[in-house]
């Protein structure tokens, strides 16, 4: 049995509720989605790792004292997109910085300031930011989802800028692996 006290409280409340609501003033917003973060290692099949340099994302070997300048890789899904195609936005510097390839006959490749958290809510202004997975044989590509048929690439040749290419190459390599740091 209810206590006595509690049944007014709750009728009062409903009734706050449904007046709110007649008013066209919500009681509660739907809950935000959040975002998680994921930090991950990547590198090429060519063993080549990632690390800025004159403010370019470049992939070359990086060993002893220069291992430190490894760039770690933040992303986020992006639910913008067809979640069967595995879209993700990545980042570096704690996801400050994104990678970008807006729409063009001829792509390119990019960092932008942005905050990689944020980036998921624009809906389809998040395309130049957004990159499809797809994994075979322990390898991974990520395809630009504003520019298809586009694929992050680094170059055959060390500490060489990252890029976009259309196929796999002597010059360009599209297959990465990705670690979970």
């Amino acid at each position: 049995m209810a206590s006595p006290i509690a049944c007014p409280i709750a009728l009062t409340l409903t009734l706050l509720i449904l007046c709110a609501e007649a008013e066209g003033l919500a009681s509660c917003h739907a809950p935000t989605l959040q975002t998680k973060v994921f930090k991950y290692r990547i590198w090429d099949m060519n063993q080549k790792s990632l690390y800025l340099r004159n403010d370019q994302l470049v992939a070359g070997h990086l060993q002893g004292a220069n291992a430190a300048l490894e760039e770690k890789v933040f992303w986020v899904p992006n639910r913008s997109f067809e979640h069967a195609r595995l879209p993700v936005i990545m980042g570096i510097q704690n996801g400050t910085r994104c990678l970008a390839s807006p729409a063009a006959p001829q792509p390119t490749l990019r960092l932008e300031a942005a905050n990689i958290t944020e980036l998921p809510r624009a809906g389809e202004a998040s395309a130049p930011f957004t990159f499809f997975r797809s994994y075979k044989d322990g390898l991974w590509r990520f395809e630009s989802a504003a520019n298809p048929g586009w694929f992050l690439c680094t170059s055959a040749r060390a500490h060489e800028p990252l890029g976009l290419s259309r196929h796999p190459d002597a010059s360009h390599v599209l297959d990465f692996y990705f670690q979970l740091c």
